[in-house]
């Protein structure tokens, strides 16, 4: 009893340093994909693009090739970790070994890829933007806009990550349910929700691509980041016409339960009526 409290412990540390580790690489992407591109649009910090040198020219700086490589390179990485790891035999293979742990492996994996991407991308400084806003008032009003429709977005993510169930998302609730001895929480679930969740690898996709495009400024490196992201998001879904016809009637029957007590409440009033007149 002693050495499963005892793993029951590690397991449920781990898992917990894990999910920290993930909520602020989470931040830092945050910051990585909107902060810098808008914020510093708006001060004129950081110069994030050079229109005055022509592209042939651009196109030949050593520079700029040589931070285009760098950043296909964690573009490669990131991807590669993502698919690989999400790939069904390495998946079980992983799984056999790490048992409770392979959410958490593979969550910690994917924010250690997100900070080795983030902390050594090379940004193009020295090439073309291949559209800028820099007109007044437009140079002031579209950050602004996009500063507000980033954070919007960003919200809404953080609001569907929350319905679609973090703890299991980020692993923690395979380790409680293992502590517990309750098994895999995916295996408790409906055959049409397990076949829905393997086709939805990202359910943000609209709102990813809005912060990924949406900028006062599109530098070369930008360009590369959003179209590898945009097309990686694109090709990771397989929805289908069963997978919309168990997303309606979820819908439905959220629907449902939220119009119950409001149901309620009018047929009590409507009894409470009749008692009334009865009286």
């Amino acid at each position: 009893m002693a050495s499963v409290t005892v793993r029951g412990w590690v397991l449920c540390t781990v898992s917990l340093l894990n999910f920290a580790f993930v909520f602020i690489s989470g931040a830092d992407f945050i910051r990585f994909i909107s902060y810098r591109a808008i914020y510093h649009n708006i001060t004129g910090e950081t110069t994030l693009c050079q229109d005055s040198i022509p592209w042939p020219e651009a196109l030949q700086d050593s520079s700029v090739l040589w931070s285009l490589v760098v950043d296909v390179g964690l573009l490669a990485l990131f991807t590669t970790q993502h698919s690989l790891l999400a790939w069904s035999p390495v998946k079980q293979a992983l799984q056999s070994v790490l048992g409770a742990l392979n959410r958490t492996a593979y969550c910690f994996t994917t924010a250690l890829t997100l900070q080795i991407l983030m902390r050594y991308w090379q940004p193009v400084t020295s090439a073309p933007c291949l559209w800028s806003v820099r007109h007044t008032p437009w140079s002031l009003w579209f950050p602004l806009l996009c500063f507000t429709l980033h954070f919007l977005c960003w919200t809404i993510i953080c609001s569907i990550l929350m319905i679609f169930d973090y703890p299991e998302l980020l692993g923690i609730k395979q380790v409680y349910y293992e502590c517990l001895g309750l098994g895999d929480p995916l295996s408790q679930k409906s055959p049409s929700a397990q076949r829905f969740l393997s086709h939805l690898r990202h359910p943000v996709c609209l709102e990813l691509g809005v912060v990924l495009w949406l900028l006062p400024c599109l530098s070369l490196d930008r360009l590369l980041l959003a179209g590898t992201l945009s097309t990686y998001l694109a090709c990771a879904h397989s929805l289908d016409k069963q997978d919309l016809a168990y997303m309606c009637a979820q819908f439905n029957s959220k629907i449902q339960l939220l119009n119950e007590p409001h149901r309620g409440s009018a047929d009590t009033l409507d009894r409470d009526n009749g008692n009334h007149k009865e009286k």
